[in-house]
């Protein structure tokens, strides 16, 4: 896939706290991502809530943001950051809820932030069984 020259800035959503034996893909996949992404020159914004993850080393991303995972808190980070796309499924449900919110309130529309990695309808689409 051809690099996006459009895009500069990537907000990235972590999962936020972790059950021991639970949800560590989230960390070690959304850390791999990080990296990926600043490998092609984009810069990282990371919000992850839990600052006990590989995710929030600070070689990670080039800002990082140990923060609550709700659209509040994210729309204000997405105010003063300005990335230019929204990542939220390295998160796992905790990313892809926040996602929803942050569509369904305006904010990306506001900010011009472009959901990347799913679209809304298909985030619906996963969480309704009789869609899917």
């Amino acid at each position: 896939m051809p690099k996006r020259s459009d895009i500069k800035s990537i907000l990235v959503l972590g999962a936020g706290p972790i059950v021991i034996g639970q949800a560590c893909e989230f960390d070690y996949s959304g850390t791999q991502a990080c990296k990926a992404l600043r490998d092609e020159g984009y810069r990282v914004i990371l919000v992850n809530s839990n600052p006990a993850t590989i995710m929030t080393d600070p070689e990670t991303a080039d800002k990082i943001f140990i923060e609550p995972i709700n659209w509040k808190t994210v729309a204000k980070i997405i105010e003063q950051e300005r990335p230019d796309a929204l990542l939220p499924t390295m998160g796992g449900q905790t990313a892809l809820n926040c996602s929803l919110d942050l569509v369904s309130q305006g904010v990306l529309e506001k900010f011009n932030v472009e959901m990347i990695g799913a679209t809304r309808e298909a985030i619906d689409m996963a969480e309704d069984r009789e869609l899917f």
